[in-house]
């Protein structure tokens, strides 16, 4: 009896193990996106709580291709821009929590893609940044979508010459593109990594094939050379 009194607490972690580990498929995770089946898509200007004041159009700038790709019509972020900078709608801040109604009937946007930089700083040769996206529906005003990213990016560049005048090359190297590419780059990557798991759009082949994809964790923290 002693024995079986033991195996019971040890079953119960076991299988309590086995529940957290548990896979989710995209259809679970991102049921909402699913059920209303959003096809054009308007991107605001991020929310940038970050010291560097260029991130926000850094990021903005290199949100669409990766959700045109994942089969998504993204309206014009340059026309976009215009408009809302007309009618003062540039601070996206105003919006997060308003009725989206007003860009169903201004845009015909079925869905509206918020972003919001909480960091991005560069130290020697790497970017680190972190990001929070969410997709929230015009039609009822719910998240349909939503992830976070911390992102390291490896700006370096090495031509594994350890003399003295191939480090100098490659300090010379990496510089150069630090200077040319590293805040474009790091935009790019984040944005690739979180949309890399959005449902397939009505443009995709894979548009509503992809309910049974093992989804990727909400919260991403990588490191890219």
């Amino acid at each position: 009896m002693r024995k079986i009194i033991y195996l019971i607490p040890l079953v119960a972690i076991i299988c309590t193990s086995c529940g957290m580990n548990k896979k989710i498929t995209r259809a679970t995770q991102y049921a909402k996106m699913y059920e209303e089946k959003p096809h054009t898509l308007l991107v605001m200007p991020p929310i940038n709580n970050s010291s560097n004041v260029e991130a926000k159009d850094l990021l903005y700038t290199s949100i669409s291709k990766p959700l045109a790709e994942a089969g998504y019509y993204i309206l014009s972020p340059m026309l976009s821009m215009d408009v809302l900078r007309q009618e003062s709608a540039y601070d996206s801040e105003l919006f997060v929590n308003s009725d989206l109604s007003i860009f169903k009937n201004f845009f015909g946007a079925d869905a509206v893609i918020f972003s919001q930089i909480d960091s991005w700083t560069k130290k020697g040769f790497t970017i680190r940044t972190t990001i929070k996206y969410f997709i929230k529906s015009t039609i009822t005003g719910e998240i349909l979508f939503d992830r976070s990213c911390e992102l390291t990016l490896d700006l370096n560049q090495s031509s594994g010459n350890s003399s003295l005048l191939g480090q100098l090359i490659d300090l010379t190297a990496s510089a150069l593109a630090t200077a040319l590419t590293d805040h474009i780059v790091a935009a790019r990557k984040a944005n690739n990594y979180i949309f890399m798991d959005i449902p397939r759009g009505k443009y995709n082949p894979s548009y509503m094939q992809d309910k049974d994809v093992i989804a990727m964790p909400k919260d991403v923290k990588a490191r890219v050379q």
